[in-house]
């Protein structure tokens, strides 16, 4: 394997990342929460969130389709039992199974993604399996022949073949709202709620056919559907999705039960939410093990936004193993390793190209 600093794939990012120095390459994990309350998670929830943002799309789906292709060398580099962080939609499922951290925060710009990350707690705590979640996520009757071993392709297979229920899309509604107001007691606005029901009637709407352009927004020429999501693989051909295996599902559903995935409305060049983020990690004694940054860049450097999102991530608890995953558009790396995905390249970003 290449060596680390080799994975180096933009050099702007070097200087971005070299604040980050700092002494933070010897702390340690050791005191995260082994569970939040749920006070404790909304109130999170609340206080390091900023004014919600708005984005071109909703963003209910990925568009990534290669997305998977990082994750074996992330699993070589990004040490488990610490802190994930992401943005956006599902695809921060499938790196929480990879990396299998402590506790994940998901930071996002729209408080509509906050409302959709809602729904999947909810789905996730709800639903004992796989073949459950996909019926409750859809509003589609279980077929019969689902088991603990069929494969991602074969649930899909047999859901496709099924039709939505309007009854099963009331009653998985209400709850929903139940879990999250009455059970959690989560002080959810007129807003969430709204929020909520909004993206759970588009999958419902939509089926598993759903696009990234399905509802409000735009998007590349080539979107793949959410079953071209799940069933998606590595490189190698190996599904890694978070509904491959029971496993990778409990492992997920075990954080969102024990309210370790934290949704937060924040954005990345913001003043507060990943500041107040860092923040708290470092009272934890906390490192962050990956950053899922998809193609956020784009628009910062758009904005003229970059040095103000650089010191932001400089306030972040690193170490010369915190792995930083990006998406970028065409060209071809200057050097090291890089692995193609749809949206043009992949890179995992190691000790943020100069962290010594």
């Amino acid at each position: 394997m290449p060596s680390r600093r080799a994975f180096c794939a933009i050099p702007i990012l070097a200087l971005c990342f070299s604040a980050l120095v700092g002494g933070a390459a010897t702390r340690a994990a050791g005191k995260l929460p082994a569970q939040l309350s749920d006070g404790e998670f909304w109130s999170l929830v609340s206080n390091f969130s900023e004014p919600n943002g708005s984005f071109r799309s909703d963003n209910l789906l990925s568009n990534e389709i290669r997305f998977q292709f990082v994750i074996p060398e992330l699993i070589d580099l990004a040490k488990p039992g610490r802190v994930d962080m992401g943005v956006g939609p599902e695809q921060n499922f499938t790196y929480i199974a990879a990396v299998k951290p402590a506790i994940a925060f998901i930071v996002d710009i729209r408080r509509g993604n906050l409302d959709l990350h809602l729904m999947y707690k909810a789905l996730f705590e709800l639903s004992a399996d796989r073949a459950e979640f996909v019926s409750r996520l859809f509003s589609r009757s279980r077929p019969d022949d689902l088991t603990s071993t069929s494969t991602p392709a074969q649930i899909f297979a047999a859901y496709v073949r099924t039709e939505p229920s309007r009854e099963l899309y009331e009653r998985n509604l209400t709850e929903m709202e139940d879990l999250l107001a009455a059970r959690h007691n989560f002080a959810l606005s007129a807003d969430d709620r709204r929020g909520v029901e909004y993206v759970y009637n588009a999958f419902f709407t939509f089926g598993p056919g759903f696009q990234y352009s399905s509802t409000d927004g735009q998007g590349a020429t080539y979107q793949p559907t959410y079953v071209d999501l799940m069933v998606a693989t590595d490189a190698n051909g190996r599904t890694r999705g978070f509904l491959s295996s029971e496993e990778s599902f409990a492992y997920v559903k075990d954080l969102e039960t024990r309210n370790l995935i934290v949704p937060v409305v924040g954005n990345f060049a913001g003043q507060k939410a990943i500041r107040a983020l860092a923040a708290y990690l470092k009272q934890q004694n906390a490192t962050v093990s990956a950053f899922y940054l998809s193609n956020v860049e784009q628009y910062l450097r758009l904005q003229r936004a970059w040095n103000t999102f650089c010191t932001n991530v400089a306030t972040l608890p690193l170490d010369d193993t915190s792995t930083f995953i990006r998406a970028g558009h065409g060209g071809r790396v200057a050097r090291g390793t890089a692995l193609t995905a749809e949206l043009g390249l992949m890179a995992v970003e190691v000790e943020g190209c100069g962290l010594r």
